[in-house]
């Protein structure tokens, strides 16, 4: 073993150390790393620095931006209720099937964030037997397509980065297709009997309570609260209704609206969108040439005038260019009527803000400014299938080869600009950076890996005993290896450390790289055992109430079944030679 091997060695085994505990960044850990190698001459700068502009990390980027406009639709929390109607069997056939196929698309972390408030909220069947089926869900979608996750980008553009044919758009699909509906038979067989429901938590308000009037011509009036829909909002609450003098709560299902009703929610201040969807349905504090998009979260402050006084005598509209749209007390649970609420110190507020409101001077004096919110999805839908359709169709004509994926990505995203749908300060609040650093730096690691050696000696040590067996056994063990990896630290740190051995193991046995690659691929994908590997598993962590062992005992025959299929699917798909 050379020194520079040793180096090489010495830097991964603290890079792996650093990530498994996970009190860096990952992105610091690997640009330290790449870092270092440059110091040390194991690669040229110039060499280093042209990884920034390699074609499968633009990609990541572009489409990166892109979601963050193709985030804002509803369409498949709308599609929640519907998907979990029936006996629990079907309704899991339903929420697998829409999971894993939106997921293919998008970003599979967008999707569960999506999800995990209409299926808390659904009253078919308890949140503890829909989200983790609908997280590995998610996460089994994103192997379909190249851009069902940043991991499928991440090793495209390590293969561009070797000079090597990049992946395309549905070349994962065949052995993806398996892995998924393998996967998808082994849930709905044994989830029944191992996802148990669970009580409703004893309170599972937001300390934020917003309201909104029914106008006269709201097309809600004579309807019940469960024909109106307002029981299924999964993201925000009905808690009362104000009716004059009368205040009715709890709200039963078959309770009436009426017009004049004010309906108080409670529940996430920025899905405020989800009351937009009613027609003469007028949030409180909603003004035509205010608009429901930027929100800003401020404190009344001590020595305020607002102090003792309720929210209708305040004309915020003339002092602050601004209107109320939710209150929060501390742990104090708010009722009533949001405009008969006396505001005092330490109040936290919800406006939504005109032009003016930055340039008022009597800003300081009221109001500690905490932070600006954004209401998360399109208030107007027709925006969210506009984006979706742009996006479909740019997906149909780089699969039939009629345009350049890349390409008509950007194309879209100018588009996105250009319509108003994208604004330039979200895409640059936005942009993914630590995920920038560790493509390029594990690019800058997999070349210092494969010249100095490092990875061929590395897959010889991960070889030894498995070549008796032939390349199936090298596959397995790879796999193996990876998805250890993939529990251990992020799915796209362990592709990127698994890359340059999946080139080492395929120099040292003579055969095609290609399978190999596939393996770490599907592997950094195969995070169902923990809920630390991926974290859209975090995610469904808290609002599902799971544990440690309810991730095991869901995940390993998951897991499980993944590595069976792939390791039987990826060599008819990407052969040995």
């Amino acid at each position: 073993m050379s020194w520079q091997q040793a180096v090489v060695f010495a830097t991964l085994a603290l890079l792996i150390v650093e990530l498994v505990r996970g009190r860096r960044a990952p992105g610091t850990l690997f640009a330290g790393a790449a870092f270092l190698f440059v110091m040390l001459n194991f690669i040229s700068m110039g060499n280093a620095l042209k990884q920034f502009t390699n074609n499968g990390l633009i990609t990541v980027v572009v489409l990166l931006l892109l979601s963050i406009v193709l985030d804002k639709s509803r369409m498949l929390e709308l599609m929640a209720e519907k998907l979990v109607r029936g006996p629990y069997r079907w309704a899991l056939v339903k929420l697998y099937g829409a999971t894993a196929v939106y997921s293919a698309f998008l970003n599979n972390t967008a999707v569960v964030a999506s999800l995990i408030g209409p299926l808390k909220g659904n009253r078919e069947h308890s949140a503890a037997r829909l989200l983790i089926p609908m997280c590995y869900a998610a996460t089994l979608g994103g192997i379909l397509t190249l851009v069902g996750t940043s991991t499928n980008l991440l090793v495209s553009s390590l293969l561009a980065g070797r000079h090597m044919p990049e992946l395309h758009l549905f070349d994962l699909f065949p052995v993806g297709i398996l892995i998924v509906l393998s996967c998808g038979a082994v849930m709905i067989l044994l989830y029944p009997r191992l996802l148990k429901a669970q009580p409703p938590a004893e309170d599972e308000t937001s300390d934020y309570f917003l309201e909104a009037e029914v106008l006269p011509d709201c097309p809600l009036v004579g309807k019940t609260i469960e024909q109106a829909g307002l029981r299924n909002l999964g993201h925000l609450f009905l808690t009362e209704i104000v009716r004059g003098d009368n205040l009715i709560a709890p709200v039963e299902p078959d309770r009436f609206v009426n017009a004049g009703d004010i309906l108080v929610f409670t529940g996430d201040v920025t899905r405020i969108d989800l009351l937009a969807q009613f027609p003469g349905l007028r949030p409180h504090g909603h003004h035509d040439d205010l608009p429901l998009t930027n929100l800003v979260e401020v404190v009344v402050a001590a020595g305020s005038t607002l102090a003792r006084r309720t929210i209708r005598e305040v004309d915020f509209r003339s002092n602050f260019d601004a209107a109320v749209v939710a209150v929060r007390r501390g742990a104090e649970r708010l009722g009533g009527s949001i405009g008969n609420t006396r505001l005092e110190v330490g109040d936290a507020l919800v406006l939504v803000v005109g032009q003016d409101f930055e340039k008022r001077n009597n800003l300081g004096r009221n109001f500690v400014i905490v932070s600006k919110r954004e209401v998360q999805k399109f208030v107007d839908p027709r925006k969210g299938w506009l984006s979706m359709i742009g996006f479909v169709a740019v997906i149909a004509l780089a699969a039939f080869g009629l345009v350049d994926f890349l390409k008509g990505m950007l194309l879209l995203l100018v588009l996105f600009l250009a319509s108003g749908l994208a604004k330039v300060a979200d895409l640059r609040r936005n942009v993914p950076w630590e995920l920038i650093m560790i493509i390029a730096s594990s690019l800058v690691i997999s070349e210092v890996m494969l010249g100095t050696g490092a990875a061929k000696l590395l897959a010889g040590g991960l070889l030894s005993g498995a070549e008796q067996f032939g390349p199936y056994a090298a596959l397995a063990v790879l796999l193996l290896a990876t998805w250890i990896l993939t529990e251990l630290m992020t799915n796209n740190a362990a592709a990127a450390l698994a890359f340059p051995i999946a080139l080492g193991v395929a120099e040292q046995l003579g055969l095609s790289p290609m399978p190999f690659v596939m393996a770490v691929l599907y592997g950094a994908s195969c995070s169902f055992a923990t809920p630390y590997g991926y974290q859209t598993n975090l995610m469904v962590m808290a609002p599902g109430r799971y544990q440690l062992r309810d991730y095991l005992r869901a995940g390993l025959p998951v897991a499980l079944t993944f590595q069976a299929v792939a390791l039987v699917a990826i060599p008819v798909f990407f052969p040995f030679r």
